[in-house]
């Protein structure tokens, strides 16, 4: 019998811990008095302090400290009583100090958690760190055959966001960011504008055989800019890291750019340590002190978050899980829908329309749900004339286009397009009444069996009414009749 050489396919789990920097809302930036913006002209927001002149001295941002202690409590992290500030150095054209300030040793926050879902399974994805930070400049490289520099940015606010490598997918990767994004946007600390920095990503992926405890070598993914794009990045990288492996090649500890045009990643250097930015206590700067009456004033201020507010819409109103989770998606349409429920008392009512109607709308003048004509209050007036049977839930369609357009109140909108429903019984009865002597052919076809003309008398009265006759009414009037 010949011998046959038997091979074994590795199977491997990814390793991924990514890291997040949320911009916070603060007026003034980390360390000046200057102004946050995002599109002004550039160098029209800066100072000795942002540029890091000789003789300038950094003063730390209360507003901000508070923010990033918000994020900390909302995802259970511990809150350190005293953290430091410390210089980051590396030297690059648009950091004007040769070091950024962050924390490194001794960070605000640690050890937190937040809960992901995917497939129906839901786990918890460990939050390593939560450090301030301020953030650098910005190089401009398509106005002139040099690259141009802003000062604008330097300074902003930011947060760390550190998680441990828990995150064993792409995909569990973008349900991750989903998450965080609800909490910042919950807590109003970020606008979480992806577009405009204010939310950036970087992830460091590595793989490993199933079963294997240690770590495999890692590399850096930068220049994601959407989330659909971190999922497309790492799914890149995973199967780039997967076919050197199964070809008995080492992983080289690399950072790569993501490039969306190609949907491939781009080696940019070789992966820095922690050593290579020598990293010392600021010594501009008193260590960060956090007594527990702070810490309890800043818990007291955290609103109902995402993942709670989502049980309780189950609880409360009924809904089934996949309307809770699109109700409370953002917390204006947590809010919004909560006041319609409370103008129409319907909460299945209330979430049909405002997944329906009012996102529809929103989508269609791309602005917020908040900014819209159709306030809860309209909204929930118009559900109460459905439900009074004045109006039609086919004719409120149109009102609320209306009321979109003309800025007016629904029941003016109602009579001024002449959509009040029909629902007087005796006028109603008239015209059912007068249909049926008119059809003596279809009634007879009606009592011998063709159960289907019922929609044929319906449809006359509805014509005979200009299509304002109460439904429920006419239905109700007819079987009697037929009776």
């Amino acid at each position: 019998m010949p011998n046959r050489k038997l091979s074994f396919r590795v199977e491997f789990e990814t390793v991924i811990g990514l890291e997040v920097h949320a911009q916070l809302k603060t007026r003034s930036k980390m360390f000046c008095g200057c102004k946050v913006s995002f599109g002004d002209e550039p160098n029209t927001s800066g100072c000795p302090v942002c540029l890091g002149l000789p003789g300038a001295l950094p003063v730390l941002n209360r507003r901000a400290v508070e923010m990033a202690m918000r994020m900390g409590k909302a995802v259970d992290c511990t809150l350190a009583s005293k953290s430091i500030f410390a210089r980051k150095n590396y030297f690059y054209p648009d950091l004007p100090k040769g070091y950024q300030i962050s924390q490194y040793e001794f960070p605000l926050c640690e050890n937190g958690h937040v809960s992901i879902e995917v497939d129906g399974v839901q786990r918890d994805i460990r939050i390593l760190r939560i450090h301030l930070e301020e953030d650098a400049g910005k190089l401009i490289h398509d106005q002139s055959e040099d690259s141009l520099f802003d000062v604008n940015r330097c300074g902003t606010p930011l947060i760390e966001i550190v998680s441990e490598p828990d995150i064993r997918s792409a995909q569990e990767a973008y349900s991750y960011l989903v998450s965080l994004k609800q909490i910042l946007q919950y807590l109003d600390i970020c606008d979480c504008i992806m577009e405009e920095g204010s939310l950036r990503c970087d992830a460091n992926v590595s793989l490993r055989p199933k079963g294997e405890t240690r770590l495999g070598t890692k590399t850096e993914l930068k220049n994601m800019n959407t989330f659909r794009g971190v999922e497309k990045a790492l799914e890149s990288e995973v199967l780039r890291q997967k076919g050197i492996l199964e070809t008995g090649r080492a992983i080289e500890q690399q950072t790569f750019l993501w490039d969306p045009r190609n949907n491939r990643t781009v080696a940019m250097r070789s992966k820095e340590e922690a050593h290579d930015y020598r990293y010392f206590p600021d010594p501009d700067l008193v260590p960060l002190i956090v007594d527990s009456q702070w810490i309890d004033r800043v818990t007291g201020t955290l609103p109902e978050l995402p993942a709670d507010r989502k049980v309780r819409f189950m609880q409360t109103f009924d809904l089934s899980e996949e309307h809770a989770a699109v109700l409370v998606d953002t917390r204006e349409v947590a809010d919004y829908f909560e006041e319609v429920v409370r103008c129409c008392n319907d909460p299945k009512a209330a979430a049909n329309w405002v997944m329906g109607e009012t996102m529809r709308i929103s989508k269609e003048k791309r602005i917020r749900i908040n900014e819209l004509k159709l306030t809860p209050a309209r909204l929930g007036t118009l559900l109460g004339c459905i439900r009074e049977g004045t109006v039609s839930a086919r004719a409120a369609k149109k009102v609320v286009d209306e009321i979109e357009k003309q800025d007016r109140a629904p029941q003016e909108l109602i009579d001024q397009m002449g959509l009040r429903q029909i629902s007087d019984t005796g006028e109603l009865q008239k015209i059912v009444d007068d249909i049926i002597s008119k059809s003596p052919d279809e009634v007879r076809r009606y009592k011998d069996g063709e159960k289907k003309l019922r929609g044929y008398f319906v449809g006359q009265v509805m014509k005979a009414t200009k299509g304002k006759g109460n439904p429920g009414e006419i239905n109700k009037l007819i079987d009697q009749r037929l009776a």
